[in-house]
Order: structure tokens, then sequence, then C-alpha cells
């Protein structure tokens, strides 16, 4: 019962918070607006992919492949423990390790753009949205 509401409570933050922007990186220009974001959360201090990280990414996949001139621009995140430059290096793992899964999932690696945010803020105490990568799809 206890997994269930963790379960059902990370559903909904993720409902609230995927389209959230992060900064954008001066080199690639902030995302599209109207380009929602997919999330893909993390566990604290890792930037490994778990069962629901899979799933997620191979629906990213599918949207992506139904696009095929369209940019995918992943844009990894970290939460604020720990020091700055370890959360930039964690941040930019994430997106790399989405990126790879993207690719395995038989999206084009030219087309993938990515970006490392570093540490970003999450929303009252929920630092577990701050540990995720965002998948965009540009229209």
């Amino acid at each position: 019962m206890k997994v269930m509401r963790k379960f059902i409570a990370i559903s909904v933050l993720c409902g609230l918070v995927g389209c959230a922007e992060l900064p954008a990186m001066p080199f690639y220009g902030p995302p599209a607006a109207s380009t929602p974001a997919t999330p893909v959360f993390f566990q604290p201090f890792s930037a490994a992919l778990d069962q629901p990280a899979l799933a997620t990414i191979a629906s990213a996949a599918q949207e992506a492949k139904a696009k095929p001139d369209a940019r995918v621009l992943v844009t990894g995140a970290a939460d604020s423990v720990g020091s700055s430059k370890a959360n930039k290096y964690l941040s930019e793992t994430r997106a790399q390790v989405v990126a790879d899964a993207l690719v395995a999932d038989g999206v084009a690696r030219g087309r993938i753009h990515l970006r490392a945010a570093g540490e970003v803020s999450a929303p009252g105490s929920y630092t577990q949205v701050a540990r995720r990568a965002l998948i965009q799809i540009e229209s």
C-alpha cells in the first residue's frame, strides 16, 4: 500500500511539472514555448534508468519517430543536494543516458540535442521533480 501511494504521488507530480521549463543553455537557445516536455525521473545521485523511465523514453521515441524532421531536445537536471560541479556533471550524464536510450529505441542520434541545466529548483519540498531529464520534440 505504501509503494502504491508513493507511485501515485510521483505520477501526480509528473503531471504537474512535466511541462515545466528548465533554464535555457545559451548555445542552443530556449525551447519552443509550445513544445510539451516529457519528464524522465531519477533517484537521488543517480543517472540509472528504471522501468518507468524506460517506458517513458520508449513512448517519447515513438512520438519522435512519427515526426522525422523534428529536433529532439533532452535537458538533464539535478536537485540542489551536493556541489554545483557534481550536479552539473550529473545533469549532463542524465541527459546523455536518456539520449542513448532514445537512440536505442530508434531515434537518429543526429536529431538529438543535449543540455545540462545543472541544479534546478523544485516547488516546495518536492526535490524529486528536480531530479529529471526533459524530452522535447519540437514541432
